[in-house]
C-alpha cells in the first residue's frame, strides 16, 4: 500500500546571526524603553503641566535668551516647525516672548513666569537623574552617558557645510 501521508517539511534552517537578535537586544528597542523610562521620570518629577521638549527649549533660552527658532530647534536637534509648534505653546503658556526680528525671524526670551518655572524645577533635576540613572554604578553611569553622547554627536555629524565644524546640539 503506498504511503499517503505527506513528505515531513524539510527542518528550518538554523537562524543566521542578524535574525537571532531577540528584540530586547535590538538597539532601537532598548533606545525606545530608555526614551519611555525617562519621559515616565520626568512625569513622575515635575507633573504633566510641562513635557521633557517644552524643558529643553526653555533651558536652551535660560542659557542663551534672545535666540531666534531656528538656532533654538538646531541647539534642541528639533524641526524647525515642531520648534515654532512648541514656542506658540510655551508662549500661551506665559512662559516666553516671542519678538519679531528682521526677515520674519522670531527672537524668543523666557518671561518671569518661565524663569520661575525654570526655578522650581531646577531643584529637583539632578535628583531625578540620580533615579534615572541609580541602577548602574558610578563608573557604569560615566560610561553610560559618555556613549550617550558620543551616539547623539555622531547621529546628528553635521553635512550641511554651513554648519560643518559647529558642534551638532
Amino acid at each position: 500500500m503506498p504511503d499517503t501521508h505527506p513528505a515531513p517539511a524539510a527542518p528550518h534552517e538554523s537562524p543566521t546571526p542578524e535574525s537571532a537578535i531577540g528584540l530586547h537586544a535590538e538597539p532601537g528597542h532598548l533606545i525606545r524603553r530608555a526614551h519611555q523610562l525617562a519621559v515616565a521620570t520626568f512625569h513622575d518629577t515635575h507633573g504633566r503641566q510641562i513635557t521633557p521638549v517644552q524643558y529643553a527649549l526653555l533651558r536652551a533660552l535660560q542659557e542663551e535668551p534672545g535666540l531666534d527658532q531656528v538656532t533654538l530647534a538646531q541647539r534642541v536637534a528639533l524641526d524647525t516647525s515642531t520648534t515654532a509648534d512648541i514656542a506658540t505653546r510655551l508662549e500661551g503658556k506665559g512662559w516666553i516672548v516671542r519678538e519679531l526680528l528682521a526677515r520674519r525671524q522670531r527672537s524668543l526670551r523666557l518671561t518671569p513666569e518661565g524663569e520661575a518655572m525654570l526655578s522650581d524645577m531646577l531643584p529637583r533635576v539632578a535628583p531625578m537623574y540620580q533615579q534615572l540613572l541609580q541602577p548602574l554604578s558610578p563608573a557604569e553611569q560615566a560610561e553610560f552617558l559618555r556613549l550617550l553622547r558620543k551616539f547623539v554627536q555622531l547621529s546628528n555629524a553635521p553635512t550641511d557645510p554651513e554648519t560643518e565644524g559647529k558642534p551638532a546640539y
